[in-house]
């Protein structure tokens, strides 16, 4: 594992990954596509973010993982503030591959679970205490039952808070499939996330220097 800096005023990687969420989160803010979808797409940006700061002092991640959750968080900001359905970079790919849909909402599924495995394997193996085999079978797992309730709040939330959003909100384009292939993406990316985990451990357990 990497060593953990749990002291913020010295851990000047994290300072920098916080001013950028902080930044981010102020641009994307800035008329958005639908202001009323980017505040439900940020619902939980803003519950976890509260959640981490709350528990920093009892359990800091390593800066690695505090990476991850950036780089993921950053992705969601910008669907957040296009909308999944309507963000460029989909209409890009979707131009350069000959998709018929924009799949940028299938990238940021996927990459909820390559990206954000990681710390929940970190939790697993620093708190449960559980094996790198049994953490990393957990995490999957983990990964596909998140996935499956926010897809189920998402749903709720579309259906009772803000019926009108529909579409632009689920960001369904027409498949009456998204959430089981969302949901698959995303344990994809753990299985990929988990299978790198374990490899660089055993890599790392040859070999004292990596």
């Amino acid at each position: 594992m990497e060593e953990i800096t749990p002291d913020f005023r010295h851990n000047r990687p994290l300072q920098l990954m916080v001013g950028w969420i902080g930044l981010y989160m102020v641009i994307t803010a800035i008329d958005p596509h639908y202001f009323r979808d980017w505040l439900l797409e940020n619902l939980l940006v803003f519950i976890y973010g509260a959640l981490l700061i709350a528990t920093y002092r009892r359990f800091a991640f390593s800066n690695l993982s505090y990476g991850l959750f950036t780089l993921f968080l950053t992705l969601h900001m910008t669907g957040a503030h296009y909308t999944y359905a309507e963000t460029p970079i989909g209409f890009w790919m979707q131009e350069w591959f000959g998709f018929e849909r924009n799949h940028y909402d299938r990238v940021v599924h996927f990459c909820y679970g390559l990206l954000c495995g990681f710390p929940f394997y970190e939790i697993l193996r620093r708190r449960a205490g559980a094996g790198p085999q049994w953490a990393a079978f957990l995490t999957i797992n983990l990964v596909l039952a998140f996935s499956g309730f926010f897809e189920m709040a998402e749903a709720m939330t579309a259906a009772v808070v803000e019926p009108e959003l529909g579409d632009a909100y689920l960001g369904l384009q027409g498949d009456i499939w998204d959430a089981q292939k969302d949901m698959g993406l995303a344990t994809l990316g753990a299985i990929i996330a988990m299978v790198i985990t374990l490899t660089w451990r055993c890599k790392k357990a040859l070999d004292p220097r990596v």
